[in-house]
C-alpha cells in the first residue's frame, strides 16, 4: 500500500515582527501555520552566505531533515529538501518561512497519518523539490501479523491440493479407458484366431473340398481348377 500526496510552493504573505541582525543574517519573528488551523509565533533565519550554513540552522531546529532515514511515531521516516530550494530559501524571507512552516508540521503530520491511515504504515517520505513542491510517500501493510497471508496460503494449497486431485483422477480415468480399449482390442484377436467350421455340399468329393477351402480361405471357388483323387 502506498500513497502520494504533491502540494505546491503558494506565495506567503510577510507578518514578520522584531527583526534582528547578527552580521549578513537577520532573524524575524513570525506567525507559521500549524497543521490544526492555528498559528505560533516562531523565530527564522535567512541571509545566509551558503547553503551549508543554513542546513546546519535548520537541522538544529528540525533534526530530521537531510539526515536520512529517522523515526516519527515508530514509523521510518525521511524528509528531504533540495539544496536547490535551500538556497532560494536562504535569503528570502518569504520561502523561508513556507520551508519552516512545513518542516515544524511534520512530526504532527506524520502522527496524524499513522492514527487515521487503513492498515500499518511501515515507512514514510517526505521530498521538497527545488520549486518547493512538497511530495509525500507513505507505504503500509493491511496485514501486518501475517494472518491474511497464512489464509491465503492455506487457501492456495487447498486449491492446487484439489486440482492435483482431479488430474489423477482424470489420469486414472484414461488408463481405465486404455485398459479397456486394449481388452477390447484382444477380443476381437481372440474373436479372430478362434476355431470355425464350415461345410459344403456337391455332387463330388472334388467340388465339396474345393468349396470348403475356398470358405475357409475367403476366397471364390476355383473354376476350371482340378486336383487328382487317387483310390
Amino acid at each position: 500500500m502506498s500513497m502520494e500526496i504533491i502540494n505546491n510552493y503558494s506565495d506567503y504573505g510577510k507578518g514578520y515582527t522584531n527583526t534582528a541582525k547578527e552580521g549578513n543574517v537577520t532573524t524575524s519573528t513570525v506567525e507559521l501555520k500549524t497543521p490544526t488551523g492555528g498559528t505560533k509565533s516562531e523565530q527564522i533565519k535567512t541571509g545566509y552566505s551558503n547553503v551549508n550554513d543554513y542546513s546546519k540552522y535548520l537541522q538544529g531546529k528540525y533534526s530530521y531533515m537531510n539526515s536520512g532515514t529517522t523515526s516519527m511515531q515508530g514509523v521510518p521516516t525521511t524528509v528531504s529538501v533540495s539544496s536547490a530550494f535551500l538556497k532560494k530559501c536562504m535569503n528570502d524571507p518569504e520561502k523561508a518561512k513556507y520551508l519552516e512552516e512545513n518542516l515544524a508540521a511534520l512530526p504532527d503530520c506524520a502522527s496524524y497519518a499513522v492514527s487515521h491511515a487503513q492498515g500499518t504504515l511501515t515507512s514514510i517520505s517526505y521530498e521538497i523539490d527545488a520549486n518547493g513542491n512538497i511530495t509525500g510517500i507513505s507505504s503500509g501493510t493491511n496485514d501486518p501479523d501475517g494472518k491474511i497471508a497464512r489464509e491465503n496460503a492455506e487457501r492456495r494449497a487447498k486449491e492446487k491440493k484439489v486440482a492435483e486431485e482431479k488430474a489423477a483422477e482424470r489420469r486414472k480415468e484414461k488408463k481405465a479407458e486404455e485398459e479397456k480399449a486394449a481388452e477390447r482390442r484382444a477380443e476381437r484377436k481372440e474373436r479372430m484366431e478362434g476355431t470355425f467350421t464350415v461345410s459344403a455340399t456337391g455332387t463330388d468329393v472334388k467340388s465339396v473340398t474345393q468349396n470348403i477351402v475356398a470358405a475357409v480361405s475367403g476366397t471364390s471357388s476355383p473354376t476350371g481348377g482340378s486336383f487328382d483323387i487317387k483310390a
